[in-house]
């Protein structure tokens, strides 16, 4: 009889240090991916707010842009074009795999994708087709700030 509760007893314990573990290890998961999205915050923040990027946009904004072909004419360097794109095209790449959201773009830069979208869109419709392709991942990320955008007005936010 003796044999029987200490058996029991050895069973629950072993259960209960099972249950444990189990439970040890889904708090130190979702601690491990908590910790994770705040560094991936940090580092895209610091992209979007890097001297760098910022003095790209500053530049790209306040320029007349007809085409890819007037623009290297009329200003001859492409390397803030290529920033802008360059950044804005990682933040769509990544809301396209699901691995920020559209409202975490939106905190990091307002509305500044739509307007450096629209702003660039002669120039990336040059190089869209020279490369043979139909939409790349700023677009993307311009398509669903947009949806975003209509959404919120839809609600009356």
């Amino acid at each position: 009889m003796v044999d029987l509760d200490v058996q029991t007893f050895s069973v629950v314990v072993a259960s209960a240090s099972v249950v444990a573990g189990i439970i040890y290890y889904s708090l130190q998961i979702r601690s491990q991916t908590k910790a994770r999205q705040t560094d991936l915050i940090i580092r895209l923040y610091s992209l979007v707010a890097s001297r760098e990027f910022l003095e790209a946009w500053e530049t790209v904004r306040y320029r007349k842009i007809e085409s890819l072909s007037q623009y290297k004419e009329k200003y001859s360097s492409f390397t803030e074009v290529s920033q802008v794109n360059t950044v804005l095209g990682e933040l769509g790449m990544l809301l396209r795999r699901k691995l920020i959201d559209v409202n975490l773009v939106y905190d990091l830069t307002g509305g500044m994708p739509m307007i450096a979208w629209e702003k660039l869109k002669p120039i990336n419709d040059d190089v869209k087709k020279n490369r043979g392709l139909e939409s790349d991942s700023f677009d993307y990320l311009y398509n669903e700030m947009k949806k975003r955008e209509q959404q919120l007005s839809k609600h009356g936010v």
